[in-house]
């Protein structure tokens, strides 16, 4: 098991940025597939982005593609989320996630899970 802590999240306003930080602790770092997901209250939690044990191969969700940017540093134990030209629509829950095996973007493809850090994106 790997432990998870987000920190990163705050209010902010349409068109800036934000990065959030995923400190992992535990089992060996390197080992885990990394995500960020993301939920809003009464909707399920949806993949934002997600990169490989070495950091080669990242994916993003549609609606962040070019804004966000995702990217581990594996002797940091520390996975990051830089979030540009934010938009009041990317307001939720921001969730690090690690997965041993599978890399996928749908949530029960992880099995260690942060406690959320809120975005506030204001109009």
């Amino acid at each position: 098991q790997v432990q998870l802590v987000e920190s990163g999240g705050g209010l902010v306003q349409a068109g800036g940025s934000l990065r959030l930080s995923c400190a992992a602790s535990g089992r060996s770092f390197s080992s885990y597939h990394m995500a960020w997901f993301r939920q809003v209250p009464g909707k399920e939690r949806d993949i934002v982005a997600r990169i490989t044990r070495s950091g080669d191969t990242t994916y993003y969700g549609d609606s962040v593609k070019v804004r966000f940017t995702i990217t581990r540093d594996n002797a940091k134990n520390t996975v990051y989320l830089q979030m540009n030209s934010l938009k009041p629509e990317d307001t939720a829950v921001y969730y690090c996630a690690a997965s041993l095996y599978n890399y996928g973007s749908s949530y029960p493809n992880y099995n260690n899970w942060g406690q959320g850090t809120q975005v506030t994106v204001s109009s």
